[in-house]
This record gives C-alpha cells, structure tokens and sequence, in this order.
C-alpha cells in the first residue's frame, strides 16, 4: 500500500477542546493554517446528557469570540451576568461588582453544549482550517527542524510548531517532561442547572461556606417564562457523596439552605453531575517547538470562574505572537517567539493559579473570628474604588498586557 504524502501546515493542535477550537479561529482568522487532531470526536459532547455544564465567559473573551467570528455560529443566546454578588454564608454584608462606565457586562453564561457547537462550526467555516477527528495519534517527533505528527491510520502531518491543547492530561506536555505543581483540594464540585420562583436580574452569586463555595450563576429563562440558573457547589468529597445521593427533591431543599431561600421554590432541571477539585500549574508552557494552551498548561479551582477564560486568553496570546512572526518571515518554531509566548502568559497565569487558590485557603478557614475577618476585608475592598476597580477589572479578564483579540481588535 502506498503511504499518501505528508500534509503540512502552519500549526498542529492536538485536541479539539473549547480552548483548541478558539486557536484554531483565531489563526485561521489571520490568514495562519492549522490542522487539529482529536482521538474523539468533539461534536458527539453538544448533547445536554453529555455535558450540562454552562461557562461564565468573560467579557475580554466575548471580544475575542467576536473578532474572530465564533459569535456568529451560536445557536442561542448567553445570559449577560450584570453583577456578582460575593458573600460570606448568609451573614449580612456582602460584596458587589458591577460593571464600569463602558455598560460592557462582566460576562456572559452559555451552556458549554452551545460553546462547542458555536466553535466547531466556526471551525467548519474556517478556510484554513482542518479537523480530523476520531485520529489518534501513533508517533510525535519535535526536532530543530520541525514537528510531523503520525496518525494510527499511518497519514503524515507536519508542521513549524505543534500546540498541546489536549487537556489536564496532556500527552505532549508529558512527553515533554514539564514538570508540575499540583495537588488535590479534596473537595468535589456538583454541578446542575436549576429552576426558580423568583428572577435572578441577571446577578451572579458567590457564598463561601467553611466546607466549600456555592456559586448561582445566571442563565436565560426558559420560552415557558421559567427563571434558570447553573449552580457549582464546591463541597468536601465526603460530603458530597451524601448530596449526590439525595433524590431530586431533597437535594433542593438543601440548595435552597445553601442559598439562603431568596430566589423562591427551586427545582432540578438536569442531572447533576460532579467531577473532583484540584489544582496544577506548569513551571513552563513551552519546549522545543511545543506550546501548551488552556488546561494542559494550568488549571484552577472554579471560584472565580477563570478556568477556560485562562485558556482563552493562552489562544489569544499565542495567536498574536505567531501571527506577528510569521508577517516577520520567522519560523512559527522559533524559540524566540516561544519564549515572548511564555513571558506574556506566565505572570498573568500564576497571579490567577495564587488568586484563586488563596480565595479557597481563605474561606474554608472555619470559625466567627474568622468569618469577622472576611466580612471587614469585603466591606474595605467595597469602601476602597481603586482595589475594587482592580478586583472588576480581573473578573472581566481585562488585567494584564491584554492581546488584540481580547480588546475586540483584529490581529
């Protein structure tokens, strides 16, 4: 049989994921070729029985998702969050963030299943891009002359850099021997979406309990008029299992407690699910014609609902450097636009990895001194504007040296 000649392209991702599919359109957006390669098949997850997740998306992602066109292939609209409230339990005394001058809000909630539909048809749209699914990978080979990815099928792929966006447990990343720090919080996170008496006005929420965060998060009423909302419930593996355990009806007699009754009559409206908290955190993001994008490079507790934004911003800032170098003549492998790559996301990445690990070390200190504590933080934070505007700027992913896609700007 004869082999059929290798494929090349500009740039090789591995794996099919919200943050590969977000690369993917970025660089075909800019004119850059790309093959991704998943050993699934991504668009068998846009079922609601696959995954009734939702994503808090924020608004320096939502410029990115425009620029590049993604916006145009949602199939229903998000739920703009035009506030957080944060507390501590149901103690009086919380703290508000709200958007600033602009109007802009400080993200949108879509349901994951349209995140992915949105992205893959994007994908399927883009020129420069081709998607091979269900193509598992047989032989990677990274050296000072290129990459060429081997598939099982015995198709030949090569290319200047290849992107591992395969996830927490990213082959590439391992092959590369990049070390991590990572541990475990022991504390499992429930997930769902709920229906409710009362409307939420488009306000997320955040109440910290010693045994773990219990976010509300918004989501767009029901044709019928029912008033939605997706809960994350962080919560210690033990007893989690006794939640997850309760029939439908029991389990939202304990949101309700959770959340302290104000959104009225609360019901199930999908199957909760659940998957297990930790945390980790590459010591670097690259390697020889190698970068890691999204989880596969980092991932974080979902407290402040930063997780795939990371990831998004990784895109965003990986994008503009290849672009930037290939409009130079420069090797898309160069170790020199790697390292720029690594330099802009390290500071931004670890900042949030201690943020968001520091916030959940905080708040599961249990005890009145402590809880004292934590409410005279959020009522100096909401009596300071400059530190409160910094906290805003954060949750809506505009901190830092920002990248073009995510200021809304073509690259």
């Amino acid at each position: 049989m004869t082999r059929s000649a290798p494929q090349t392209t500009d740039v090789i991702i591995l794996g099919g994921g919200l943050v590969g599919l977000a690369l993917a359109a970025a660089l075909d957006s800019a004119g850059l070729t790309c093959v991704i390669v998943d050993p699934a098949d991504p668009t068998e997850r846009r079922d609601v029985a696959f995954d009734g997740r939702t994503t808090a998306v924020s608004s320096s992602s939502m410029r990115m998702f425009r620029a590049t066109g993604v916006l145009d292939h949602l199939p229903a609209a998000g739920c703009a969050i035009e506030a957080i409230r944060v507390a501590d339990g149901l103690q009086p005394g919380s703290l508000t963030f709200e958007p600033g001058d602009d109007g802009e809000p400080l993200g949108v909630m879509h349901e994951n299943r349209h995140l992915r539909a949105a992205l893959h048809e994007r994908a399927q749209a883009g020129a420069n891009i081709r998607l091979l699914y269900r193509s598992p990978v047989a032989e990677t080979v990274r050296d000072e002359h290129g990459v060429s990815v081997r598939l099982v099928n015995g198709d030949e792929i090569r290319a200047p850099l290849l992107v591992g966006a395969e996830g927490r447990r990213s082959p590439s990343r391992e092959a590369a021997g990049i070390r991590m720090a990572r541990w475990s919080y022991r504390h499992t996170a429930i997930v769902g979406t709920l229906a409710h008496e009362r409307p939420h006005e488009h306000i997320a929420y955040e109440i910290f309990y010693p045994t773990g965060p219990f976010a509300l998060l918004p989501m767009t009423d029901l044709e019928g008029g029912t008033h939605r909302s997706a809960i994350v419930w962080s919560i210690e593996n033990e007893k989690a299992a006794g939640l997850l355990a309760l029939d439908e009806i029991q389990f939202a007699a304990e949101a309700t407690a959770a959340m302290g009754g104000f959104l009225g009559d609360i019901r199930l409206l999908t199957a909760r699910s659940s998957y297990p908290l930790g945390f980790h955190h590459a010591v670097r993001i690259t390697d020889q014609r190698l970068a890691l994008v999204g989880d596969a490079a980092h991932a974080v507790h979902p407290i402040a609902g930063q997780g795939v934004n990371l990831g998004f911003r990784d895109a965003a800032a990986l994008a503009e450097v290849l672009v930037e170098g290939a409009r130079l003549g420069l090797d898309l492998g160069d170790a020199q636009l790697l390292a720029r790559y690594q330099r802009w996301r390290a500071l931004d990445a670890f900042s949030v990895a201690l943020a968001t690990d520091g916030l959940t070390r905080l708040y599961g200190v249990p005890g009145r001194a402590a809880s004292a504590v934590r409410r005279f933080g959020m009522g100096m934070v909401d009596r300071l504007p400059p530190l409160k505007q910094r906290l805003n700027a954060a949750a809506r992913g505009n901190s830092g040296e920002l990248p073009r896609l995510l200021m809304g700007q073509a690259i």
